[in-house]
């Protein structure tokens, strides 16, 4: 019975899309994430996941439902929100999360007054905001998510070192190498990528959750950054194929379906991990005595 209910939908050539798309997704996000977090990013992530919505509405507005057009809008709106929040927290004293918040805010309106005026119907509304069922996912979209979590995994690649050292101690990057700012600016570019992929697997309002709570539940089974990487794959692989097989059954959306995958096991790991578990530290192992 249960492996009918998980191999029957990969006879529909749409929820092998999905499935393919979620799991590219998956091998990138969790990369991605880990950095997301030990960079303290994780609310600017989320702001960025809101700020990419003007950019997808104007080419909604302009181009109807094409996938790359959406994507384009998407890319130039997340840049650019992430270029003037950097400004202007270098040239006022406003921090950076603080302009990052107030352009979430001010793009989110702005996204949601453009689909109005669009007047698209319930169902693209939904469709923007919680992703599209894993019996809707079309060879466009994967392609896109695949070609981003491509170049993001090149990416990370080039820029690991300097990223790696960034998180340990910025301050002694900035004094023997250059690389600190180019380094940041990346991973910014390639975190807005992977942002438009969850955008069109999982919708605009639970994109970030693939890329955050994976990570998340990786710091609570190992403190070694490969390993971190590993297991924040490992669990979104698993979330991302969980959720789109309950979605396919249930015609649910995927974004809430993976998003609850993820939370399960994050609440298993706040209670069994072996890093600051609750059981863990509530029934400790005696400790060596000389």
């Amino acid at each position: 019975m249960l492996s009918r209910f998980l191999l029957e939908p990969l006879r529909d050539p749409s929820f092998r899309h999905a499935l393919a798309a979620v799991l590219a997704l998956a091998l990138a996000a969790g990369p991605i994430g880990v950095f997301v977090m030990l960079r303290r990013m994780s609310l600017v992530g989320d702001a960025m996941s809101h700020a990419i919505l003007p950019g997808v509405a104007i080419m909604f507005l302009i181009a109807g439902s094409n996938v790359y057009a959406m994507t384009l809008g998407g890319i130039i709106a997340g840049l650019v929100i992430a270029l003037l929040a950097g400004a202007i927290s270098r040239a006022t004293a406003l921090h950076e999360d603080a302009s990052l918040a107030v352009f979430l805010l001010v793009s989110l309106a702005v996204g949601i007054v453009i689909v109005t005026l669009k007047g698209i119907d319930i169902e693209q509304l939904m469709t923007f905001l919680f992703g599209e069922t894993a019996a809707k996912m079309n060879p466009e979209r994967l392609l896109v998510i695949a070609a981003n979590a491509t170049i993001t995994l090149l990416g990370l690649a080039l820029i690991y070192r300097p990223l790696v050292l960034g998180c340990v101690d910025p301050s002694y990057l900035r004094s023997v190498s250059r690389t600190e700012g180019f380094a940041h600016l990346t991973f910014l570019a390639l975190l807005v990528l992977n942002l438009i992929s969850a955008f069109h697997a999982l919708g605009t309002l639970l994109g970030m959750a693939i890329i955050i709570i994976p990570a998340s539940i990786a710091r609570f089974w190992t403190r070694d950054l490969t390993g971190m990487i590993a297991i924040a794959v490992a669990t979104a692989l698993l979330a991302g194929f969980a959720g789109v097989v309950l979605a396919y059954h249930a015609g649910i959306p995927s974004g809430p379906a993976v998003t609850l995958f993820a939370g399960v096991l994050y609440i298993g790991s706040v209670l069994l991990g072996r890093v600051d578990g609750l059981i863990w530290r509530a029934f400790p192992g005696r400790h060596l005595e000389a």
